[in-house]
């Protein structure tokens, strides 16, 4: 068997990427070693950029009727109400999808898979990978099947999406350092009633740690996640009737539960990998990154994961781009794991700390803090562009370059290019810019300036130009949104801003294709390869 991409593990993160390369033409096998999708999984929370990155997929309407718009969270304390966190206020006009989606990963990855078939692909379950060569031109992988029958797989590229016991980074000797939590946590499908506020999320806070309720589809469903008392720690067989005494002393009398679907403990761990790529073997989500489950960033960095390293791996399969731009990939996620891993730490520890000054300041200061920090304009705008993950920035990255005069308050390389309700021919309809970009290609971004054509660039199909005349009711949404008049934004398909400046320089985005080894025609830069693959293509 021949094929692009191999791709280990089929949760969301292996998924979405077998999506993003098979909507580019590339081909891909994707084997889990379990039964079938995950029954039950503790991510819940779908982010705005996710969402974004659904859109392009096609998938972000479905998405949305399955789930719960999080408009709003609730801190509660001793079965009071003590503050609101206004999430949809908090992200107008940041994004078409300013709510955090209560989504379970379970329907997300039912999603993903279903969107996989239009692509003529589909998982191989019960197949495991047991072992791989790396060799100059590809990756020898052999893999087991169900029946204890091995086969072997060539492909130009592996993908390791196979969560936290990735045997891809295992069998590559890739160190996992980091250490668990000594807290043991519960998840619970519920149906419940009490003092929550519908369709938001609620947050008890209480001396000894916290508990979550998420929204769920149905009536009164609720997802519970919290740290299980210690007086059960270490016990066998703990029921969630049992947990409920200590939830409803934090809760509120009024907090009842009708049934629990599903109960599990489970411990968390914070992890960080050593490398996230080895030659032609990527790491990708749980496999390269685990971390606590601070701000529901999980299963939404994995997504992003794939979506970083997809259309770099489709340009190089393609002959379009050489084998070092496959290297930004590491330089980028990499340290955005590693600020996730310290941020999301520091907040969990203190929520989860046992010391009475801790227990003080959750019970007495924190809500009351973040109340207060929520009147604020530019906090809530952070906040947001934290929370969302629309904020991630790429500046330190080798893709990343401005051009002298670009104003520091405008957007900047690296980061994600905002969204825009715009003009983009003269006297026009507004229209949603991210519905005008195709994420399968480059964009080239001119405003209030007259656009090269494409053909004077050299790209062929890999650009397509936008105009933003720029005038008119136009003028004062790139304002609030710091973007100058004139200027250029290139943005790569992932929607981040390769290169900016003011007049728009064809030798500049000539120059920053060519140093990120991009080109027009495909090239064979690796002719044994591409004949190896040729029959992957039928």
């Amino acid at each position: 068997m021949t094929t692009d991409v191999l791709i280990v593990g089929a949760g969301p993160t292996g998924l979405m990427l077998a999506n993003q390369l098979g909507r580019r033409g590339v081909r891909a096998v994707i084997i889990d070693r379990h039964q079938g999708p995950a029954e039950q999984t503790r991510a819940m929370a779908v982010h705005a950029r996710t969402l974004e990155i659904f859109a392009q997929l096609g998938v972000a309407e479905r998405a949305v009727s399955l789930g719960r718009r999080g408009t709003g969270a609730n801190m509660w304390i001793g079965g009071r109400r003590v503050t609101r966190i206004p999430l949809q206020e908090m992200g107008q006009g940041l994004s078409p999808y300013p709510y955090v989606l209560m989504l379970g990963q379970d329907d997300t990855e039912r999603l993903l898979g279903a969107r996989l078939r239009d692509w003529g692909l589909d998982v191989r379950w019960n197949t495991e990978l047991v072992a791989f060569e790396q060799h100059a031109t590809g990756v020898t992988a052999t893999i087991r099947t169900a029946d204890g029958a091995t086969e072997t797989v060539t492909a130009a590229y592996v993908a390791g999406c196979d969560g936290s016991r990735s045997s891809v980074r295992e069998l590559n000797g890739i160190g996992f350092p980091g250490e668990p939590y000594e807290h043991t946590f519960f998840v619970a499908d519920t149906v419940a009633t009490g003092a929550m506020v519908p369709d938001e999320l609620n947050v008890f806070l209480w001396r000894d740690g916290f508990t979550l309720l998420f929204p769920m589809a149905g009536v009164n469903r609720w997802r519970v996640i919290g740290i299980l008392p210690e007086a059960l720690r270490g016990q066998p067989g703990v029921t969630f009737d049992a947990v409920i005494p200590s939830l409803r002393r934090e809760g509120g009398e009024q907090l009842t539960f009708a049934s629990c679907d599903w109960f599990s403990t489970y411990r968390i761990h914070h992890r960080c990998t050593e490398r996230f790529r080895d030659r032609r073997c990527f790491l990708l989500g749980d496999a390269a990154h685990v971390h606590s489950p601070m701000g529901g960033q999980g299963m939404n960095t994995g997504l992003q994961d794939a979506y970083n390293l997809a259309w770099k791996l489709a340009l190089v399969v393609g002959g379009r781009a050489d084998d070092a731009l496959l290297d930004t990939y590491e330089a980028e996620r990499m340290p955005v794991a590693h600020r996730l891993l310290e941020t999301t730490d520091r907040a969990f520890r203190f929520v989860v700390s046992n010391s009475w000054l801790a227990g003080i300041v959750r019970t007495r200061i924190a809500a009351r803090a973040a109340a207060f920090a929520m009147r604020h304009a530019r906090v809530r705008r952070t906040a947001f562009l934290t929370l969302s993950q629309i904020g991630i920035r790429y500046a330190a990255s080798p893709l990343s370059r401005a051009l002298d005069g670009l104003p520091a308050t405008a957007p900047q390389p690296g980061a994600r290019f905002p969204w825009l309700q715009v003009a983009l021919t003269p006297g026009g309809p507004r229209r949603d810019l991210f519905e005008a970009l195709d994420d399968t290609r480059f964009s080239l971004i001119v405003v209030g300036q007259p656009a090269p054509s494409a053909g004077e660039l050299g790209l062929g199909d890999l650009l397509q130009v936008h105009t933003i005349p720029g005038d008119g009711d136009d003028a004062a949404t790139l304002a609030a949104a710091g973007v100058p008049a004139p200027s250029f934004y290139l943005l790569r398909p992932d929607g981040h801003v390769g290169l900016a400046g003011t007049g728009v320089d064809v030798a500049a985005v000539r120059r920053w294709f060519a140093d990120a080894r991009v080109h027009d025609a495909a090239e064979p830069a690796m002719p044994m390869l591409a004949a190896a693959i040729a029959p992957a293509h039928g």
